[in-house]
């Protein structure tokens, strides 16, 4: 019968906490740590999930190398389905591609599912500008192809006319010391800044362009007392186990910017706009074959209130305000994790 283990950091809240849900569940899972996987990798069947590792620069110049390095032990770890029956939570294959942005966004339009609409890429301020003016777009949000946690996202608003720009952005010039941790250049700062100067606005725009960003819609979102909302839900299994509004007096929502969180039964929505946001993330899940848990941030179009997928995340589970509550979507991966496997004597996770 199949072992479950966890291949993901010791120390850490995802770690803590699926391992307070397994010990409730009375499910024994073998801990894999990033750093050693390889050696310590159990023989026999296993059900595995999947953590993502910590990395240890916030370089946004780094990004496409750490990301890269990522995919290459996701694909052997892929390859191990095959090569020793090894069973995935997520799938190592439906995690990377979550990961590259544009892929993702081009499967779920191919799927009918409604998204925020894609300009497509632009390489250089020139091709950005050119890009705004043909479709009639005065705000964008540039992203780069990979990476998560808002690192290099920016958006920017432009009136042709007066020629007024700015900027909101936590990438920041940060001075280095030519080390891994401090090299230089732009970094993920984890703080807003809002650039008005038009040089200071272009010359960080032709920067993160050179990262390798997506050009997105910048959408006016629903508002509720005042903020601007969106709403991270977590989907499992077909279900939504959680779903959390996210409220922002800026165009970026991530709570780990001192954004404010809201339960989604205090926004007041109809039972109508409820269910359309449900069946759009189960659509949604259900164009990435092998994907069983998904975060998936959505916007609710001002006005309208029509849902849109921003983006998803294969690795989106940890919720601060679920995990200091009821712990609801640990537990229930506990759940499907003890479904997979049986009560075998193992080693509890760290």
């Amino acid at each position: 019968m199949k072992q479950a283990v966890l291949l993901g950091n010791p120390g850490t809240k995802r770690t803590h906490y699926l391992g307070r849900a397994a010990r409730e569940a009375g499910l024994h899972v073998l801990f894999l740590d990033w750093r050693r996987w390889r050696e310590d990798f159990p023989q026999g069947e296993v059900f595995l999930k999947i953590d993502p590792p910590v990395w240890d620069s916030c370089a946004l110049g780094q990004l496409w190398e750490l990301v890269g390095g990522y995919r290459e032990q996701l694909a052997e770890l892929e390859r191990m389905k095959a090569a020793q029956g090894v069973e995935f939570l997520n799938e190592p294959g439906a995690i990377g591609m979550l990961m590259d942005k544009p892929a993702c966004k081009a499967r779920l339009v191919a799927g009918g599912v409604a998204v925020t609409e894609e300009l497509g890429e632009a390489g250089d301020v020139r091709q950005l500008l050119e890009a705004m003016q043909a479709r009639r777009v005065t705000q964008v949000f540039l992203k780069p192809a990979w990476g998560s946690g808002a690192a290099g996202v920016a958006a920017f608003r432009w009136q042709p006319r007066s020629g007024q720009m700015v900027l909101y952005t936590c990438a920041w010039e940060a001075p280095g010391e030519g080390d891994r941790k401090a090299p230089g250049g732009l970094v993920n700062t984890k703080q807003l800044r809002r650039v008005t100067d038009s040089s200071q606005v272009l010359s960080l725009v032709e920067r993160l362009l050179k990262l390798g960003c997506i050009v997105e819609r910048w959408y006016a979102k629903a508002e509720y007392q005042g903020y601007s909302y969106d709403l991270r839900a977590v989907v499992q299994d077909g279900q939504m186990d959680f779903c959390l509004a996210r409220l922002s007096k800026g165009p970026i929502t991530n709570l780990h910017l001192n954004n404010h969180p809201l339960e989604l039964k205090e926004l007041g929505l109809s039972q109508a706009v409820a269910e359309e946001m449900k069946s759009l993330c189960r659509r949604a899940v259900g164009c990435f074959p092998g994907l069983r848990s998904a975060g998936i941030d959505i916007l609710l179009e001002r006005g309208s209130l029509k849902p849109r997928i921003i983006e998803m995340n294969a690795q989106g589970d940890l919720i601060y305000q679920d995990i200091y509550g009821e712990n609801v979507i640990y537990r229930r991966q506990a759940e499907m994790m003890a479904a997979a496997c049986a009560p075998l004597p193992g080693r509890d996770i760290l």
